[in-house]
């Protein structure tokens, strides 16, 4: 989301040596800046986070410093050399011979439009190198603009003429959750992963013309609540209504994010046009039980006590109609699961979780008890604030980007921050 995605913010999912990376330098404040300033942030994005090793150059001319600020190499258009981890320090190869190691490294374009290539993707900004225990973390520090620019096609896609306000309202919202992400993660080292567990982030590769664009014109506008910076959730597809906050997650209890209709004048759904809007999925008793199998323990239930399944059914469902709770019996014992763990649990396939909470179940019997399961869904996401498929059926229709915006966070304001 050529695609709208599945979008959830789980946060940071951090393992391993993440949770200890040192900043290459000063975080950016957490504080945002005031109208007044006009100043546009600069923001940290973790693009690498699990190598040992990435290559550096291959496009414009880079030189790359340590962390004193001298410079170990020039690297001209055609020049490639490899950074790699040794411990918590990082070397530079040139041919066969290596600089360093230095404990952290940046990497500019030597001129003042370049840009930095890493692992064959190119980066607006520069780049700052840092490793612990044999692996690198790799952050880009653009100004949020730019950021930007390589954000809302990723997020959206490649949309017509008649979706642009669409964009536009995408480049808000992903502006206003930049910038409530400042220095959140200052810790670690960076504010904002380039994935979905936070927003997806592509670089230079993922701009189109339109989607730049929709920065532009939008430049510095953020959502607003009471004259602060809101909480900006998204998602692909919301299935004819969003979910209030607090039915996803516990701390967001928020004025202007309620369920709303994403109902048009003809009755149906802005974004039924969304190939996700409807949707089934189903597990014979063996594949349920090798799911389950694999799901459930960490919830704290031993693979050895999931025996074979029995029944699965819904307890309880929001304000919003999705599901807040199923019961599932076992052989042997019976287990609750609420909330967002549901739809981990009925995962469809490894690595991919339920589209959305918003389903029905069908249980399959059979002469010797329950033969299936089948879920009969629609949407895709957590379906909190912006409904991005309905954000183009309604910018389809002719709704400008603050229309759209005003529709799902109501109550908000638009301010310009720089």
């Amino acid at each position: 989301m050529g695609r709208l995605r599945n979008t959830v913010l789980l946060g940071c999912l951090v393992t391993g040596f993440l949770a200890c990376v040192p900043a290459a330098d000063s975080p950016p404040p957490a504080t945002h800046p005031s109208p007044d300033d006009r100043l546009e942030p600069e923001i940290r994005v973790a693009i690498v986070t699990d190598a040992s090793v990435v290559r550096v150059g291959g496009g414009d001319a880079l030189t790359i410093w340590d962390e004193t600020g001298a410079p170990i190499l020039n690297l001209d258009a055609e020049g490639v050399t490899r950074l790699s981890a040794q411990g918590d320090r990082i070397a530079v190869a040139i041919g066969s011979s290596v600089i360093g190691p230095a404990l952290q490294v940046v990497v500019r374009p030597t001129g003042p439009n370049g840009l930095v290539r890493v692992d064959d993707r190119d980066y607006r900004g520069s780049l700052h190198l840092s490793a612990l225990g044999s692996r690198l973390l790799v952050v880009n520090r653009v100004g949020i603009e730019a950021y930007l620019m390589g954000v809302v096609n990723a997020e959206m896609g490649r949309r017509g003429p008649d979706e642009l306000e669409a964009l536009q309202a995408q480049a808000i919202v992903s502006r206003t959750f930049a910038l409530k992400m400042l220095g959140r993660y200052r810790r670690l080292g960076y504010d904002v992963l380039a994935t979905v567990a936070d927003q997806a982030y592509g670089g230079v590769a993922r701009e189109l013309p339109q989607g730049r664009d929709a920065v532009v014109a939008s430049r510095g506008l953020v959502l607003t609540f009471d004259g602060v910076p809101i909480d900006a959730f998204f998602h692909s597809t919301c299935g004819g209504r969003t979910a209030a906050g607090e039915e996803v997650f516990a701390s967001a209890r928020r004025p202007y994010l309620q369920s709303v209709s994403d109902a048009s004048p003809d009755g149906t759904s802005w974004c039924s046009i969304s190939p996700r809007y409807h949707w089934k999925e189903r597990w014979d008793a063996t594949a349920l039980r090798e799911t389950l199998r694999q799901t459930l323990p960490p919830l704290g239930v031993a693979q050895s006590q999931i025996g074979i399944p029995r029944d699965v059914t819904v307890k309880s469902r929001t304000g919003s109609g999705r599901v807040e709770e199923i019961a599932i019996r076992l052989t042997d014992r019976s287990v609750s699961v609420r909330g967002a763990a549901i739809r981990q649990v009925l995962r469809p396939e490894a690595g991919r979780l339920l589209r959305s909470a918003r389903f029905r179940l069908t249980v399959l019997h059979g002469p010797n008890g329950m033969t299936g399961l089948e879920a009969d869904g629609g949407g895709a996401g957590h379906g909190v604030g912006l409904c991005q498929w309905g954000s183009v059926g309604r910018a389809r229709a002719g709704q400008s980007a603050e229309a759209i915006l005003s529709a799902y966070f109501p109550g908000t304001t638009l301010v310009r921050q720089w």
